[in-house]
């Protein structure tokens, strides 16, 4: 299946249905290991995991409160740059459990620095679950404690994800083509 959007060509990589049903998978994994949990704290990072999260706490029988994250990292080109906070946090998270939801982990440099920063606030546990996992470009190591699914270096819109902005309401998951002109 393909679609045409602008000059991009979007293949369909994961569709609607595949993606509920391992959204519902990993809030049973959640729901199962968290039970008896009055302190989870779920948290997003913007904007890209915005769909996942959503359809993700909507399933999730344990007890919760929610918060949004946001970063930008500075950097040029293809190396690490620095992360900078775009919106923090507005709950306490220290002695709390923390899942801290994102929508693709990629070289990793971001997620280590998130990671870090809760655990320095005090954080009794921090679980990371991601929706996809680019894991033949990591540059540094982190545990994914829920992970989606493992795909490729392709670059990937829809359900949250981006290319400048656009494609974000796709409710599938697309591999990005350039088209021939």
């Amino acid at each position: 299946m393909e679609s045409q959007k602008d000059s991009h060509r979007i293949r369909v990589l994961l569709d609607e249905q595949t993606i509920a049903k391992r959204v519902h998978e990993l809030a049973a994994q959640i729901d199962a290991d968290f039970a008896g949990s009055e302190d989870l704290v779920a948290i997003s990072v913007l904007k890209g995991s915005v769909f996942f999260f959503t359809d993700l706490v909507r399933r999730l029988q344990t007890p919760l409160r929610i918060d949004f994250f946001q970063t930008t990292s500075y950097g040029s080109g293809t190396t690490a740059g620095e992360v900078r906070i775009k919106r923090d946090i507005d709950l306490s998270i220290r002695g709390k459990d923390v899942i801290l939801v994102e929508d693709i982990i990629d070289t990793g440099w971001t997620l280590r620095t998130i990671l870090d920063l809760f655990r320095f606030r005090g954080a009794r546990s921090v679980k990371l679950c991601a929706l996809l996992d680019k894991h033949e470009s990591r540059e540094v190591e982190v545990p994914i404690d829920y992970s989606g699914f493992r795909i490729g270096k392709e670059f990937v819109v829809g359900y949250g994800l981006d290319f400048n902005e656009r494609y974000r309401n796709l409710p599938y998951i697309g591999v990005v083509e350039m088209a021939e002109k």
